[in-house]
Order: C-alpha cells, then structure tokens, then sequence
C-alpha cells in the first residue's frame, strides 16, 4: 500500500475537518501519515466534536497557537508551511511515495513572512525545477502555463522558447494526447487584430514542440472562450483564464497536481473556505480525487 504524507493546510480552515472526516475512506486506498501535531489537532477535533480515529497516524511537528476559524492568521500560515516542508522531506528520503495538501492562505503566508506565494512555487525553489500546475479531473485537465503572477505581467511570459520548453516538460510528464493550447488574446487575436502573439510566439511554439516529439500532440491556438465547450486537455496562458471555466463546470472534482518534478504532488482544487471553517459542512470529493490520481501513477 501506498504511503502518503498529507500536510493539513491552514488551521483556521477546513483543512483539518476534511483530513479527520475522510479518513475512514482513504486509509483502505493508501496509508496515510499525517503531518501535523497531537496537540494542534485536538484542538480543531475539540471544536468539530469529531473524534481522532485511533489509527491516524502522526509525523509531529512544533505547533501551538489558538485556532481562529475563518480568520487570516501568521501563526496559523507558519504552521501551514511547516507542515508542507516536513511533507516534502518525508518525499525526499523516501519514506513516503506521495504528498497530498490540503490548502493554506496565502495571505497567512505572507503575514508569516514567506516569501512564496503558493505549493507550487516552493516545489520549484526546493528541487530547481520548473513545476507545472495542472488542475481538473478525469473529464477535463488544465495546465497553467503561468500561475500567481499580475495579469500584466502574462505577455512578457508568453515567448516561443518559453512555451516550448513548457509544452515538452508538460507532454513528458503525463504522456496525455490532443493538447489543446489556448490564445492568449481574444478570439486568439483574430489574425493578428487583436494582438499577435498568437502569431508571433504560439503557434511556432506548437510546431517546433510536435516536430521535437516527432508526432502531433499541441494544436490550437484555441479561441479561450469557446474551448471549454468539450472536455479534454488544455494548456492556458493564465491563471484565471483555465481556471475560472473549469472550477465552474468541475469545482467540486477537481483536483491540483505539481508535474514535472522528482516527487508526486497532488491537492485539493479549492481554498481554505473560511466561511464555512469548523462548521462540519465542508465536502471531501476533491481530497479523494486527489488520493486516488495517486493510485494510478506511484
């Protein structure tokens, strides 16, 4: 069976609630090591009035602070991070085959003084490699080609060289077919009236890709706002342009994978729900599908 380091994300959201409520579940799909401590996860178990199974197996860390549900909280966001590295150094040495997350604010980051803003970005600085976010379910993936950055910011990014070497890393590390590439401009910059990236960067980038993978596996550039209109693999130029139809079709399914990397990491596709925090309310479905997109690569 499968080992799996689960860090429990932040505190003062829904993370430790999901963990106690769905381990019944997953320990009969892999072994579970939970990441946290003894005394932090007896408070949240005291304030949902949920009892710690008696097999939820514990990698201490140092931890203690009032739980704030609903709250942005530094000491709640160190605590998040902690988690998350002593995960990755449970990958690192083996002693798991697998990390899930459960989410952290990044706002609590950064009140903690972190300088990263997400999972993603520490996977990349802690193994200097580029890892892809991808996101979605069985019915429909999304690749980020890039993440948490100002939207700004987006077209300075959006270079050939760039692109190709995302699409190869992407393709290599899934082996999924029929890629579809969104445009960055709308209506894919229509010929070049409405921008020419497309013209200039993208769809060079698709046919350089496909003629190093010596098969055709990127088409587009796609038109962003009719894509979505089937399911399949996609790769968008921005965050909110991949993500914003896909949580509205799947939201509830769908599930984050950092790609591209030594280690296998897979979350949950939602935040910290603060408005719900400790009200017993919050659904399990993404952390199953993030447990199980385990199963079927380790």
């Amino acid at each position: 069976m499968q080992k799996v380091a689960i860090s429990l994300g932040d505190f003062n959201g829904v993370g430790p609630e999901i963990a106690l409520k769905s381990h019944e579940k997953i320990k009969k799909w892999v072994k579970p090591l939970y990441v946290t401590n003894k005394k932090m996860l007896t408070k949240a178990a005291n304030l949902l009035n949920i009892k710690i199974p008696a097999d939820f197996e514990i990698v201490e860390i140092d931890g203690d602070f009032e739980i704030k549900p609903g709250v942005v909280d530094k000491e709640a966001g160190k605590f998040s991070f902690e988690m998350f590295k002593k995960a990755i150094e449970l990958a690192k040495e083996k002693k798991v085959d697998a990390i899930t997350t459960l989410p952290i604010h990044k706002e609590a980051w950064s009140k903690a003084s972190i300088k990263y803003k997400g999972h993603t970005e520490v996977l990349r600085d802690e193994f200097k490699k580029d890892a892809i976010m991808m996101l979605g379910c069985e019915k429909m993936y999304v690749a980020l080609f890039s993440e948490h950055i100002p939207l700004k910011e987006v077209p300075n990014l959006v270079k050939k060289e760039r692109l190709i070497k995302f699409f190869i890393n992407f393709y290599n590390s899934t082996k999924f077919k029929n890629i579809k590439v969104l445009g960055l401009n709308p209506h894919a910059g229509d010929g070049g009236v409405l921008g020419d990236e497309e013209i200039k960067e993208i769809i060079p980038a698709i046919k350089e890709a496909n003629k190093i993978l010596n098969k055709e596996i990127f088409f587009g550039p796609f038109v962003p706002d009719t894509a979505f209109t089937q399911n399949g693999i996609f790769i968008a130029m921005y965050h909110d342009q991949g993500l914003a139809p896909l949580k509205a079709l799947y939201f509830e399914e769908s599930i984050n994978v950092s790609l591209n990397l030594p280690i296998l990491r897979t979350s949950v596709d939602h935040g910290t729900a603060f408005d719900i925090a400790y009200k017993k309310i919050a659904k399990t479905k993404s952390y199953e599908n993030a447990i199980k997109y385990i199963l079927n690569l380790t």
